[in-house]
């Protein structure tokens, strides 16, 4: 087993493919936890329901920010101490990764259940709406440590290279969210209490069978209740390279409760609704691109481990061409199917007409976008932290959230939309652009060596 999870030996592209192809699959399966919700409550009469639960996304976000920061900051180093043979370090790793999840989650929870009513009114909530998100935002953070379990631990199991059962833990809650979802909001009549009941239960069993795998006889690396002391060490290691996925999910947070606050403003609750439609069209265009970029961090991390730079650039030169290709096709049904994107949530005349403009300015330059997630993914999975980290405020918080400000004072609600595409072409290109001087190019004079203990 342990030769067949050996990533130094085979195809990149296969090695890639083996873990990106479940993986792909399972984030577009993640998706149906919120985005079926949204399908559901895009229903009911009126579009109050679906721009109440809108308003919840930045919450969610953060919630997500908080696993990302364990998962994806605790996985690729565990990917490069594999890479030098060193499996005890990885399993303390992961230990500490699990501890850090368990007090994140709790903090998270206390925090925003304290502090609901103002935080909802700030991310745009109106009287009319503030019902909706409310009762939804209180059931899910009951269950946010499901979440951040059930998120932040699956990438300890992808990155031993046991792609297939990553896809199982986000497939079982999917299905178990899919099942309930109707049953509780249209057969029990519980409306948005329904959807965020139906996405907590759904979330436990995902929690469980990643617990139930690490803990069990099948994974390489397993969590051990010895290694769940915290060592000051690991957990600025996991902290300092898991700020690039918290960050990203920070100023995606930010930005929505941005957009909400000047859509409000200047269109009302129509345009928190339509922005609410664009984002779960962007969770669903973005799922593939992160699967694909999920599945080749234990690729590039244990190979770059290993002192194998030339295996490394050829995994680079594959994920970032895979993912230009992913992304081309989603802006291509962006482009020329709006309309019938938006009728997947809402069948509303006036929510369409608003939406089919909005949409193909937002993701007019999606591609650029894709870009920026390609070269994030080599930083993070080479232990660059401070690159990844940069790049994830620069689009957001630097370029994207204040031009959602400015814009719309000289071109209304359009500005809000159009700030997201400038966002993207400067982010994607600056930091492809960076990847490829400070990292692709100089790998190409480095001699490939394996460390003594692998020879």
């Amino acid at each position: 087993m342990t030769q067949q999870h050996d990533f130094s030996k085979g195809s990149v592209a296969r090695n890639i493919l083996y873990l990106a192809a479940p993986m792909t699959a399972a984030q577009l399966i993640n998706v149906l936890y919120s985005v079926v919700d949204r399908m559901y409550l895009g229903r009911l009469p009126g579009h109050l329901a679906l721009t109440g639960v809108g308003l919840t996304l930045p919450v969610v976000s953060i919630i997500m920010g908080f696993a990302n920061l364990c998962g994806t900051g605790g996985a690729p180093l565990c990917s490069i101490c594999r890479g030098r043979g060193d499996d005890e370090e990885a399993e303390r790793i992961m230990g500490n990764s699990f501890t850090l999840l368990l007090l994140f989650g709790a903090a998270v929870t206390v925090v925003f259940l304290a502090f609901q009513r103002p935080i909802l009114y700030l991310f745009g909530a109106s009287d009319a709406t503030y019902p909706y998100a409310s009762a939804y935002m209180t059931i899910y953070l009951l269950g946010s440590i499901f979440v951040m379990i059930g998120l932040g631990m699956n990438p300890f199991i992808s990155m031993q290279g046991f792609g297939r059962t990553g896809m199982m833990t986000v497939g079982l809650g999917a299905l178990v969210n899919i099942v309930l979802d109707p049953v509780f909001i249209f057969g029990l009549n519980m409306g948005v209490r329904g959807a965020a009941l139906a996405t907590v239960i759904a979330q436990a069993c995902s929690a469980l069978w990643v617990l139930r795998f690490l803990t069990g006889p099948k994974a390489l690396l397993r969590l051990r209740r010895r290694f769940l002391h915290l060592h000051a060490g690991r957990v600025r290691r996991i902290v300092a390279l898991g700020l690039s996925g918290f960050c990203m999910n920070l100023t995606n947070s930010l930005v929505q409760v941005v957009c909400n606050a000047t859509l409000q403003r200047y269109g009302g609750d129509l345009y928190v609704g339509v922005m609410t439609i664009i984002n779960s069209l962007r969770e669903v265009f973005t799922m593939p691109i992160q699967g694909l970029n999920n599945g080749a961090q234990p690729v590039i991390g244990y190979n770059y481990g290993a002192g194998l730079y030339s295996r490394v650039r050829r995994s680079i030169r594959f994920s970032v061409s895979l993912t230009v290709l992913y992304s081309a096709a989603f802006w291509a049904a962006a482009m020329l199917l709006p309309g019938l994107l938006i009728r997947v949530f809402s069948g509303e005349a006036n929510v369409i007409a608003a939406g089919i403009p909005a949409l193909r300015i937002y993701f007019c330059l999606y591609v650029l976008l894709s870009l920026q997630m390609a070269g994030q993914c080599v930083f993070v999975s080479l232990g660059r932290s401070r690159y990844a980290i940069f790049f994830s405020l620069l689009r957001k918080a630097v370029i994207n959230a204040p031009l959602t400000v400015l814009l719309p004072l000289w071109m209304g609600i359009t500005g809000v939309f159009a700030a997201e595409a400038v966002s993207q072409l400067i982010g994607g290109t600056v930091c492809i652009l960076t990847m490829y001087f400070t990292v692709y190019r100089p790998m190409r004079g480095q001699a490939d060596h394996l460390p003594e203990e692998r020879l």
